[in-house]
């Protein structure tokens, strides 16, 4: 709070003090990062939202995005400032009703100053209306904007909401979202959760979606172009949406036959991972260049290249698994990464066993003798990886074998109570790899500190004994492989963006 006193000598001073709230030197600017280790600058301090109110005009042709986003908040301190991670151009900003100060700042920053400061524990609500061309703007020397020949995408991991929404844009703060979208007749407009309406007007066409869990903005997606909706139920009573872009040419009928078992598969799932935890599952496949698939909530994105080689349910397992680990139950920091990918590569793994391809154990034997001792692979600790290693495969395939660690270690019974009760546990929250250790130990009642260190953080091959109930030596060769293999390592680049 600045203010310029004209009065003289002591009586400016008086007047400054009664003027001035005795803790007004309390405000300050919210930090420009929510302090992940991994991303310093992403997400933001001083603030926790709870809802996105998204209304946007989009225009396939030229790429223009033209938006009103309305954010609703809690401040979290005493705040002067705060900051939304954004890219597009920002023509007005109000906090309260109340016009805001804006600038850019950074990579992706737009820093706010509200008329008044907030006092902690205040409820805002933030209006920032916008406009721009996705598709020409950069940060870090990178895009997560997908333009297709019939419109655009956004999806990618840890961040894609600059692009198209302004956001605090870390899991840790999770928020439910109204996502509304106008678009020219004769293309949709694909989002999460379930759709509440669609009207049509003067050669526009408007799609409202409704995601009424918390949900990452990273897990937050928009697909604009011309699809093949399907509906169904799935037995379990799960509604489910997919879309296909009308051009994916020899992809099409390989899309079709892996996503359209997506409801079988959220079922199969439940049985092991507890309750299905939204309202709607679904995926679309858009016709981009992209080689990866992400789990955005509800609405799975996969790459038409995730199926040029023909169907693959593996695939649809590992996302669809992501729904409890990762989406309902989120990181608390991206070092936390175990969490989301060993447990979706272990879920593919039962998946094989389930269809008679391998079962797990057979798949950890064969992933264990795969990589020799010196090989790179054990230099990678899948519990806390660092940024540049994130989606290494080691993430995936020594997580997957610290899960069957863990299986071998406490028994199948409470292995599989683990398995379920964890994602209830922690339902749309946070954890991390620490809260997991601590919620196995409690559930089987064994101590668990030695067996996560040697999997997840050693940077060596562990003993073979570890690996299995009954110790065995190490083979002097490769298992056979497993009829699933081929299928599981299709999906090894699943997230390398």
């Amino acid at each position: 709070m600045h203010r310029r006193i004209f009065a003289p000598g002591a009586l400016a001073a008086a007047s400054l003090l009664l003027a001035i709230p005795a803790s007004a030197a309390s405000y300050t600017p919210g930090t420009p990062g929510i302090g992940d280790p991994y991303y310093p600058n992403y997400g933001n301090g001083g603030y926790d939202v709870s809802h996105y109110d998204l209304r946007l005009r989009y225009q396939p042709a030229t790429d223009e995005l033209d938006g009103t986003a309305t954010i609703l908040a809690r401040t979290t301190q005493d705040l002067s400032r705060f900051d939304l991670d954004f890219l597009l151009d920002v023509s007005e900003v109000r906090v309260n009703g109340v016009k805001a100060a804006f600038a850019e700042s950074g990579e992706h920053e737009l820093e706010v100053t509200p008329k008044t400061p907030l006092a902690k524990g205040t409820a805002i609500t933030v209006v920032v209306r916008y406009s721009g061309v996705p598709s020409t703007k950069t940060a870090y020397g990178f895009s997560t904007w997908h333009r297709t020949p019939d419109g655009a995408v956004a999806a990618d991991e840890p961040e894609a909401a600059w692009w198209w929404y302004p956001s605090n844009d870390h899991p840790l703060d999770k928020a439910t979202y109204d996502v509304s979208v106008a678009v020219p007749d004769g293309t949709q407009a694909i989002s999460n959760g379930t759709l509440q309406s669609t009207s049509s007007k003067l050669g526009w066409t408007r799609y409202t979606w409704r995601q009424n869990k918390p949900q990452a903005t990273y897990l937050t997606t928009l697909a604009v172009g011309r699809f093949d909706i399907t509906t169904s139920t799935s037995e379990g009573g799960v509604p489910v949406v997919n879309a296909y872009s009308k051009d994916l040419g020899d992809n099409d009928g390989a899309a079709r036959a892996g996503v359209e078992r997506t409801g079988e598969i959220v079922d199969w799932l439940s049985g092991y991972l507890g309750p299905y935890p939204f309202g709607s599952a679904g995926g679309y496949v858009p016709n981009t260049t992209t080689g990866y698939a992400l789990e955005t909530q509800t609405r799975v994105y996969y790459s038409p290249r995730q199926f040029a080689n023909g169907s693959n349910t593996s695939v649809v397992v590992h996302e669809l698994a992501h729904q409890w680990y990762g989406d309902s139950v989120s990181l608390k920091g991206w070092k936390d990464i175990w969490i989301n990918e060993g447990f979706a590569r272990y879920a593919q793994w039962l998946w094989s066993e389930h269809e008679g391809e391998g079962t797990a154990q057979e798949l950890a034997d064969y992933v264990y003798a795969s990589h020799p001792a010196d090989d790179a692979f054990w230099t990678v600790a899948p519990g806390d990886p660092g940024p540049d290693n994130q989606f290494d495969i080691a993430v995936y395939d020594r997580g997957a074998l610290a899960v069957q660690a863990l299986r071998n270690e406490i028994g199948d019974d409470a292995f599989f109570a683990v398995l379920k009760g964890w994602p209830q546990e922690h339902a749309y929250a946070n954890a991390s790899v620490a809260d997991f250790q601590r919620y196995a130990e409690r559930v089987s009642g064994k101590p668990l500190a030695a067996l996560f260190d040697t999997w997840l953080f050693q940077p060596v091959k562990p003993a073979s004994a570890a690996a299995r109930t009954a110790a065995v030596a190490e083979a002097a060769s490769v298992p056979v492989q497993p009829a699933s293999w081929k299928k599981i390592e299709a999906t090894n680049d699943v997230h390398g963006h």
